[in-house]
């Protein structure tokens, strides 16, 4: 089996980026945080600060007792994602990008002479070479193998500004050095449920056979493991996304139960452009909120609920299971911290059997729902809103999922 992936992965993407346009922040620890507040944590760290053991989701007053001397600088989300257009389009001028698979990965396929061994290393030193040609700080892993799932486990055994290849006569025993949550997709977890099962290698978990991956995972992402281990690159089906969601860290002058009910509008409405931006409609909603205990800053039992609804992407209908919902709001001296929707049961039209008596109201909501987005789109954000979110306006700003990259949108008009 021939060599078919090759995985750019860009290091400490956002504080990357932020070094390369302030140079005065390069070779400094710098925390990323999405908000400047002393009670948030990093969404991401530079390499120096990484050196003092900063990484996602260390608080900032840890951070502060880990490097006196950090940095710390407030995301701005629309930047990345305008650099990662750039990025796209300079490896694409080395090489197709077969799949953008985040914010700072994408893998591209390699064919021809491409999957010669020596000739995928000078592809991968070409791409190198073309991003330092135009951000000369912006720096990348590489990895290529057999499949998408080896290129990108290759692309993390040489951080930062590395490449890594596994060729198919090196498996499995160039896997043997790794750790079990060193693989893509198995977390702590994952992880604690293979060692109930007695796998606690990578090379007892190459040993184990599909019925016992598929067993261990308890779904068909076991028999799936078992192939990618193996340079095989399994079957997905496109556009499978089974839930959405939005959640956020209330600011201090929201956290009572006005604010917390209006930054939960704010996330709802985001969720509901989201999801018909997939041509999506939700089946189930669920709300939460997390508590803490003001004086001393400890973790309370968070509250939520959830419910199925008749399939709808209508911000509407959603904004009135969310009403609903808040009638049991607990109406305890606990201070909400956190808030969160999602939603779940995600089908399309067509799988959607209509209601015959509420064809031309479902049909107004969706001229208004599209009207709404198209209108903020060319005007900006808020433009237009429901009302329930008006106090929550400056909240729950743009923010980049591992998984999922927003559009860079460009309007003629």
């Amino acid at each position: 089996m021939s060599l078919n992936a090759l995985y750019v992965d860009f290091n400490s993407y956002f504080a990357s980026v932020e070094q390369q346009l302030r140079p005065e922040l390069r070779a400094k620890p710098i925390g990323v945080l999405a908000v400047l507040a002393e009670t948030t944590c990093c969404i991401a760290a530079s390499y120096e600060a990484k050196a003092f053991g900063i990484k996602t989701g260390t608080l900032v007053r840890e951070a502060r007792k880990l490097c006196p001397e950090i940095i710390f600088v407030e995301a701005r989300p629309p930047i990345y994602v305008a650099f990662h257009h750039q990025l796209i389009a300079i490896v694409e001028s080395c090489t197709h990008v077969e799949q953008v698979l985040s914010i700072d990965e994408m893998m591209c396929k390699l064919t021809g002479s491409q999957k010669i061994p020596e000739n995928a290393l000078k592809l991968a030193a070409t791409i190198k070479r073309a991003i330092h040609q135009q951000f000369d700080y912006m720096h990348c892993s590489i990895g290529i193998a057999p499949n998408t799932f080896l290129a990108k486990t290759a692309s993390n055994m040489q951080k930062p500004d590395g490449c890594v290849l596994i060729a198919q006569h090196e498996l499995p025993s160039r896997l043997y050095g790794l750790r079990l949550r060193e693989l893509n997709g198995i977390g702590k977890q994952m992880e604690a449920r293979l060692n109930r099962y007695k796998i606690t290698t990578v090379a007892q978990l190459y040993a184990a056979n599909r019925q016992q991956l598929q067993t261990a995972w308890g779904s068909i992402e076991g028999e799936r493991m078992y192939d990618k281990l193996r340079g095989l690159e399994p079957y997905y089906l496109k556009n499978a996304r089974s839930s959405l969601g939005h959640s956020h860290v209330l600011p201090p002058e929201q956290r009572n139960e006005l604010g917390a009910k209006a930054v939960m509008h704010r996330l709802l409405q985001k969720a509901c452009v989201r999801m018909r931006s997939y041509d999506l409609l939700a089946s189930k909603i669920a709300i939460h909120v997390k508590f803490r205990d003001s004086s001393a800053y400890q973790a309370l039992p968070s509250w939520g609920i959830e419910s199925a609804i008749s399939p709808t992407d209508s911000t509407l209908r959603l904004t009135e299971a969310l009403e609903a919902f808040w009638l049991h709001y607990p109406k305890a001296q606990h201070q909400p911290f956190a808030v969160g929707v999602s939603f779940s049961g995600l089908v399309t039209a067509d799988e959607v059997a209509r209601d015959l008596f509420q064809i031309k109201p479902l049909e107004n909501e969706k001229k208004l729902s599209h009207a709404i987005d198209r209108l903020n789109l060319k005007f900006g954000e808020n433009t237009i809103y429901f009302g329930g979110a008006h106090r929550a306006l400056n909240d729950a700003p743009m923010r980049i999922a591992f998984t999922h990259t927003p559009e860079l949108i460009i309007t003629d008009d």
